[in-house]
């Protein structure tokens, strides 16, 4: 190797280091999965759907809240599937709460923001959004990795009664069972759409469909056990959902 390429190489290496000391947020260990966990679901920058938006209605008013997100982490910007009360669809990651909220699969509370050195000269928190109070219920997806939150947010110095974080936690159960039923049912579409392309004489079904109709009939054994307040977990072999008494 020649004296040029040599200090190529060199200045390479300081750029990547400085680059992955200058992330002014935490990244998950398991980021590059996580973010292909994300996109599996197809959700980012799609329109908003009630099913949702009531979701987030539903959260603010059980914490007596003005505003409530659902906010998915990407790779350089949270997003928001649905906001109440917020009328910006998206903000830089490293102001977002709700990075911090994913190093964890615990809520994530954050009582009077000014008196948080993590957050306490964040421009939302500074600036007109004026955030003081953030409590986040991390959205894990089937394979155990954080998308975002489901997110409360007031104006003011807040806390959460324990009913109210327990309610929080249901409500974001049912953010994520319904992100895997819509893209459950997605994939369904996709794979009659395939089948009707494909179909031979003896009219077989694509081999991945009955995995696709077993995996809704999980979804909607999720939602089911959400409403009734019931928890459940998966046998490690066969995946299917036994309850927990």
């Amino acid at each position: 190797m020649d004296v040029l390429a040599k200090l190529r190489l060199a200045v390479a290496l300081v750029v990547d280091k400085f680059e992955i000391m200058a992330v002014p947020y935490p990244v998950p260990a398991n980021e590059a999965e996580r973010l292909r966990t994300l996109r599996s679901y197809k959700i980012l920058d799609t329109k908003p759907e009630e099913r949702f938006d009531e979701l987030t209605r539903l959260a603010a008013l059980i914490c007596g809240v003005p505003i409530s997100l659902i906010s998915l982490i990407d790779t350089d910007r949270q997003w928001f599937k649905s906001r109440f009360g917020l009328d910006i669809e998206e903000t830089p990651r490293a102001q977002a709460f709700c990075t911090h909220a994913i190093m964890q699969p615990e809520m994530f509370v954050v009582p009077d923001a000014m008196k948080d050195e993590r957050f306490a000269h964040n421009p939302l928190v500074t600036g007109d959004l004026h955030i003081r109070f953030y409590a986040g219920a991390p959205l894990a997806a089937r394979d155990g990795h954080l998308l975002g939150t489901l997110c409360v947010i007031d104006h003011k110095p807040h806390t959460l009664t324990e009913a109210q974080k327990e309610a929080l936690k249901i409500v974001g159960r049912l953010v994520i069972a319904n992100f895997e039923l819509r893209r459950d049912l997605q994939e369904l579409r996709d794979a009659l759409a395939a089948r009707d392309a494909a179909e031979g004489p003896s009219g077989a079904l694509p081999s991945n469909l009955d995995e696709i109709i077993s995996r809704l009939q999980g979804v909607a054994s999720d939602l089911q056990a959400v409403r009734e307040g019931r928890r459940y977990e998966r046998e490690p072999t066969t995946r299917r959902r036994i309850p927990i008494e």
